[in-house]
């Protein structure tokens, strides 16, 4: 791979932006050298072989790990915090997501370092200590739960994150966007399985606390087990990624800026339903049973939209993708304020699970086609999870102070929906922009070089 070189994408009179195909053609990329000479790099990649899909396999185990444990908290905190508000138990889940991606920051300028396999065994190791102290807690000590469950978890998770998704990149390049969406499926699958165990663990003849522990050994297996499989296949730049820089650049790269505003907004919605959703179809008059599993039927939908996008994307393009997906899940919330029977809890159920699962799927290639330096990519989601963070920070627990006592709940639907249309709203404006720039930053030079 050149040192020189700088990603540009090339687009002729002819092509017109085919009704915006970066999201299969930009991942794909034309890598031209400053020299004007055009570079090999695209065969520079695998895109495939025992060393690639490996570590794919072990990227899939580490989403099916962390978002499993973290998506489950609220089987953890109905057996010991029953006497606790929604709104502070909201707080658990909330601070674990914002763990999950804040501490992306971390882990992406450790990752661009060539840590790669020191944050995955750290986090591993984490993941797994804090579910084994969670097995001790004691009922109704709120302190306990929150330092196993919210931090332990959240930080373990966001030291692998980044890294797991980022590595994929050194592998694949035209097939990324549909390896990435893979790879993201194994935390729709855990929200899935994890939950149905938990569930059969807890009210079986282990209990709460060896629950626990079977279901940490399991997880401790899974996490060896991928720590074994990814592998990394480029070596770490030579002049480390400054992130002032990176963070400076950012700023100044509208289209990447504005694609944050737009995620940021997206993740303060979209926890509402997949946190309350269970306890509003408990509320209308729906079977405690049903109602836990409108979230396996939820997470099933999820995990389909994740393996689906990828090809999805294929034809639409990644921004027009992810603009349908974020408008979709806004209009859904917003249904979600005439929930009120068996019927309407499935169709949300399914056609949230869905639309909210691509959105999540294409997160990663949306910040990969905008990243101009694939050398940058690992800041560059650091960065940008950071930020995302926040949102999933403060959107559970403003939901829960806005649903009150009383469930009222058009009120923290009515919230939401607004959040991820706004949502929408940047990325559609996020597209246009990047289209922009695409069509004005094209040289000559570039042009003949490829002609």
């Amino acid at each position: 791979m050149t040192a020189t070189s700088e990603l540009r994408t090339v687009h002729t009179e002819g092509a017109a932006f085919e009704d915006d195909k970066e999201g299969s053609e930009t991942l794909e990329a034309c890598r031209v050298p400053k020299d004007g000479h055009p570079s090999s790099s695209p065969h520079e990649f695998p895109e495939g072989g025992l060393a690639a899909w490996a570590t794919a396999f072990g990227a899939f185990l580490v989403q099916f790990c962390g978002v499993g444990c973290i998506a489950s908290f609220d089987f953890y905190t109905q057996h010991y915090l029953t006497n606790e508000t929604s709104s502070a138990i909201s707080w658990i889940g909330s601070t674990s997501s914002f763990l999950m991606t804040t501490v992306g920051l971390i882990s992406g300028v450790l990752y661009d370092r060539g840590c790669f396999h020191h944050l995955m065994i750290t986090g591993s190791f984490l993941q797994s200590f804090s579910l084994f102290m969670l097995s001790l807690s004691k009922p109704h000590q709120y302190y306990q739960i929150f330092l196993s469950q919210g931090l332990g978890l959240g930080i373990a998770f966001g030291l692998m994150y980044v890294p797991s998704l980022a590595v994929i990149s050194h592998h694949f390049q035209r097939r990324r966007t549909l390896v990435m969406t893979l790879a993201t499926a194994g935390s729709s699958l855990g929200a899935i399985v994890y939950p149905i165990m938990l569930n059969n663990l807890f009210n079986g003849p282990l209990g709460f606390a060896n629950g626990v522990r079977a279901s940490a050994g399991l997880i401790t297996l899974l996490l060896f087990t991928a720590c074994l499989c990814m592998r990394t296949r480029l070596a770490p730049p030579a002049t480390p990624v400054n992130y002032v820089r990176a963070a400076r650049k950012c700023i100044r790269d509208v289209p990447f800026t504005l694609m944050i505003a737009g995620d940021f907004l997206f993740q303060i919605a979209f926890y509402y339903p997949l946190f309350f959703f269970q306890l509003d179809s408990i509320k209308h008059g729906i079977s405690v049973n049903f109602s836990f599993y409108s979230l396996v039927i939820l997470s099933g939908s999820n995990c389909i939209g994740r393996l689906t996008s990828g090809f999805i994307a294929a034809f639409t393009g990644v921004l027009n993708l992810i603009i349908i997906a974020t408008f979709s899940c806004g209009v859904i919330i917003l249904g979600m304020i005439g929930l009120s029977g068996l019927t309407s809890v499935v169709v949300l159920c399914v056609v949230y699970g869905y639309f909210s699962g691509i959105t999540v799927a294409m997160t990663a290639p949306v910040m990969a086609l905008l990243t101009p330096d694939l050398s940058e990519l690992g800041a560059r989601m650091g960065i940008c999870v950071f930020c995302l963070g926040f949102g999933g920070l403060i959107g559970t627990p403003i939901s829960g102070a806005l649903l009150t006592s009383r469930y009222t709940w058009w009120i923290p639907a009515l919230f939401s929906g607004i959040a991820s249309l706004a949502g929408a709203m940047m990325f559609i404006i996020t597209r246009y922009m990047f289209l922009r720039g695409q069509r004005v930053d094209v040289l000559p030079s570039d042009s003949r070089a490829v002609s």
